[in-house]
């Protein structure tokens, strides 16, 4: 089954989409720059110290109540960087989208943990950390949008499923 999107339609659009491929590889200077936006996240969570009990209710998104979105840039690192056992295909996001959640969801568990984009690192189900997952996620998005800019990447930020069909269609050939 192949999806596609009218952003694949449009020629504009589907270069804009490779160009997030193409600069998320292994190597490269724009993906450097998101993992130390990455790392920067993961000193101010630490600094903050929120708590985590792996109850994999905030992988699910519809009963969680909220929404992940993410860049495309974000979107191509974490596909760039999926290994066996974890993959990512067209049936495993409409699934996952039917049950509401994450097409990385194993079990109770992240199954992309250390490639996982910036909301999923700050949002915390834990009640303590609402005040300001909020600021530090605009802060760092700020930085995000910067690292589009500075490599001529388009900005695009979108539904975390969405932008992986997205991807992943043109990874894929679709």
């Amino acid at each position: 089954m192949t999806v596609r999107s009218r952003s694949q339609d449009d020629p504009g659009e589907s270069a804009i989409t490779r160009a997030w491929i193409e600069h998320a590889g292994v190597g490269s200077a724009a993906a450097a720059e998101l993992e130390t936006i990455y790392a920067e996240a993961g000193r101010e969570i630490a600094r903050r110290g929120p708590a985590c009990w792996a109850s994999g209710r905030c992988c699910n998104f519809a009963k969680a109540g909220h929404r992940l979105y993410v860049t495309g840039l974000e979107a191509a690192y974490c596909v760039a960087r999926l290994t066996p056992p974890m993959t990512l295909t067209v049936e495993g996001i409409r699934l996952a989208r039917e049950g509401g959640g994450c097409p990385f969801q194993v079990a109770n568990l992240c199954g992309v943990h250390g490639i996982k984009p910036l909301g999923c690192r700050v949002y915390f189900c834990d009640r303590s950390a609402q005040g300001w997952q909020g600021e530090l996620t605009e802060r760092l998005l700020t930085e995000i949008r910067g690292v589009h800019d500075r490599h001529g990447l388009g900005y695009r930020y979108g539904e975390w499923r969405e932008m992986l069909e997205r991807v992943g269609a043109a990874a894929w050939g679709d």
